[in-house]
């Protein structure tokens, strides 16, 4: 009985998650630029796991896998925190 009293108060309290459209789409893909572009400044030893397949410009000569996926994990973390905080406040 407590369990599911809780679970009842918790899910009351959840906020609301808003369907998929380009608007949310293009506040993720901003905030993973945003997190790309300050791991390339902010990553002490950048080049040191494995490179990228394929060619890349040469802004990026020493970003390989270990940078592109911890800049774009927190892109995703970032953006998520982004849209929920637009949706509670009513931009999105």
């Amino acid at each position: 009985m407590l369990n599911s009293l809780s679970l009842a108060i918790i899910q009351s309290n959840v906020p609301p998650t808003p369907e998929w459209t380009p608007t949310i789409g293009l506040v993720m893909v901003l905030c993973n630029l945003f997190a790309i572009a300050v791991g390339y400044y902010a990553i002490k030893n950048p080049g040191q796991g494995p490179d990228l397949p394929g060619s890349k410009p040469a802004l990026f000569t020493k970003f390989g896998i270990p940078e592109l996926l911890a800049t774009t994990s927190f892109g995703h973390i970032l953006g998520a925190g982004m849209i929920l905080g637009l949706t509670n406040g009513g931009v999105l």
